[in-house]
């Protein structure tokens, strides 16, 4: 009997190799092989680093700023979600991945019992299989000579208890996995647990592009408050000259009520303002996972030079390909495809084993003397007859999941084009719209001191100084904005470059896989 089940075994693993998945190809992306050029996207930039290789405590130059996204990383509620959710994964892959083996038990026990005959048809039972001869379901039972001689009745003759010890070790409905089923669920499962760490690193990507956009756009709200008060002060003493003039019929009530209108506009402004400088406050709280100290808060936007500003362009699109929410799709693909193999596999017969090995004695001393020793192996064959077609449905189900992650795949390269695509063109016009707002609020301001110079001598109304002011004005909180879209567009081409992505935090290391 030991002969054929080694023949058995012999056999399956000859059939091991055997897989009914698909051949897995990556889908080619409906996408052009380089990122624009020409028009509004900038020209390549020969001496700009790689960005992949830039970390991001490299990119951000600001201290405050980067001292914020630390602590971001450290508290964000999302990517403590994300790291959970690969903890999940990976445990349910071993999970899975533990059906590759036996699952093997040891057992240990003791009969005592005054039937003599039941104790006469439990040894008869161990002994009759020292033949080796195998029963009508395939199982095969030995056990040596000392526990066969329990049945002469030899045994506790002085006594009517009897003993009887055994211990076995084995394992119950092996799977022998000829046909690939229960490989291809377990490389379903580490597809999925790959896909779930690639979400974690997009999400981190995410959180530091969002935590630096947030931060900026509360240092340009500030900005704005700012404009807006220097300007309520201005717009007052406006106000306040063009009513004494009124009061003695110098100017007239139309003058002094546009001036009230310009002074009553900035202060609802100011207002306004001070409503969003609190909630950008809230909202960075809320990404960052803590409350952000007020060292780490910024006094205003400045520039807009927080980050560096080179970076690559004219760089082929298979870059993206190595985007996390790309390399997650793609996971989830082969994940999809190894469902369908084991979906097939599950139509042909299952084979199973069932095996131990242990000894049995009447006397506990006696457990493992010589001829003591038992083996059982009981193999099956299942084969499904008829089930409705619910194997053949679960196929295509699989089948047609499988064609789901293919479009989704596919998508996720599009959309990774586009952002980059959208990204390149804010960058090749925002410093030519920088440099144009910059002069426009030079010639407001020449305006506004040539309009009010010419107003005090009797030149000019003092309509024409209300307009040069509102001019000024309004082109000052523009150049504000424009700034923050430069710094907000630089970081998102970090982000949809996939910046960082070759750089390993100390802070939080890559699982190891």
């Amino acid at each position: 009997m030991t002969s054929k089940i080694l023949l058995g075994l012999l056999g399956a693993t000859a059939l091991a190799g055997c897989n009914l998945a698909p051949h897995y190809v990556r889908p080619v992306g409906e996408v052009p092989a380089a990122l624009p050029q020409g028009g509004v996207y900038p020209a390549a930039a020969t001496d700009a680093p790689d960005v992949t290789k830039i970390g991001w405590r490299d990119f951000f130059t600001d201290e405050r700023l980067r001292r914020t996204i630390a602590l971001g990383l450290d508290n964000n509620r999302d990517l403590r979600v994300a790291a959970a959710n690969v903890l999940q994964a990976r445990a349910q892959y071993r999970i899975q991945r533990a059906d590759l083996v036996p699952s093997t038990s040891l057992s240990a026990s003791g009969t005592y019992t005054n039937n003599i005959q039941g104790a006469a048809s439990t040894l008869g039972g161990a002994a009759s299989g020292s033949s080796g001869t195998g029963t009508g379901t395939g199982t095969g039972t030995g056990a040596g000579s000392s526990a066969g001689s329990g049945t002469s009745g030899s045994v506790g003759t002085s006594s009517s208890n009897f003993e009887f010890y055994s211990v076995n070790a084995g394992f119950s409905a092996f799977e022998l996995d000829l046909f690939g089923r229960v490989r291809n669920l377990n490389r379903a499962a580490l597809e999925q647990y790959f896909a779930t760490e690639e979400a974690q690193r997009s999400t981190r990507i995410s959180l530091i592009a969002e935590i630096a956009t947030a931060w900026l756009t509360l240092a340009s709200d500030q900005d704005q408050l700012a404009i807006s008060q220097r300007s309520l002060t201005s717009f007052e003493q406006s106000l306040e000259l063009t009513r004494a003039q009124f009061r003695i019929g110098v100017a007239s009530e139309l003058e002094a009520r546009q001036a009230e209108t310009t002074y009553q506009g900035a202060r609802n402004d100011i207002a306004v303002l001070k409503t969003r400088v609190a909630q950008d406050k809230n909202a960075l709280d809320l990404l960052v996972g803590t409350p952000v100290t007020t060292e780490l808060l910024p006094q205003g936007l400045g520039s807009g030079d927080a980050a560096l500003q080179v970076l690559p362009a004219g760089i082929r699109s298979d870059v993206l390909l190595r985007r996390p929410d790309v390399l997650q799709a793609e996971h989830q693909l082969i994940a999809q495809n190894a469902n369908i193999g084991a979906a097939r596999a599950a139509l042909f017969p299952r084979i199973s084993l069932t095996a131990t090995l242990g000894t049995i004695s009447t006397a506990l001393s006696g457990l493992f003397a010589g001829g003591s020793f038992t083996y059982t192996g009981a193999p099956s064959v299942s084969l499904p007859l008829f089930d409705g077609g619910r194997l053949r449905g679960n196929v295509d189900l699989a089948r047609a999941q499988q064609q789901a992650a293919v479009s989704t795949y596919e998508k996720t390269v599009q959309t990774a084009f586009r952002e980059v695509a959208d990204a390149l063109a804010q960058r090749g016009t925002i410093d030519e719209q920088l440099a144009a707002q910059s002069a426009r609020v030079e010639a407001a301001n020449v305006a506004l001191r040539i309009s009010d110079a010419r107003y005090r001598a009797g030149v000019e109304s003092f309509l024409t100084t209300l307009d040069s002011q509102r001019t000024a004005y309004a082109a000052q909180q523009q150049l504000v904005t424009t700034r923050l879209n430069r710094g907000s567009n630089i970081v998102e081409l970090y982000r949809s470059l996939g910046g960082g992505l070759d750089v390993d935090d100390p802070a939080k290391p890559v699982a190891a896989r």
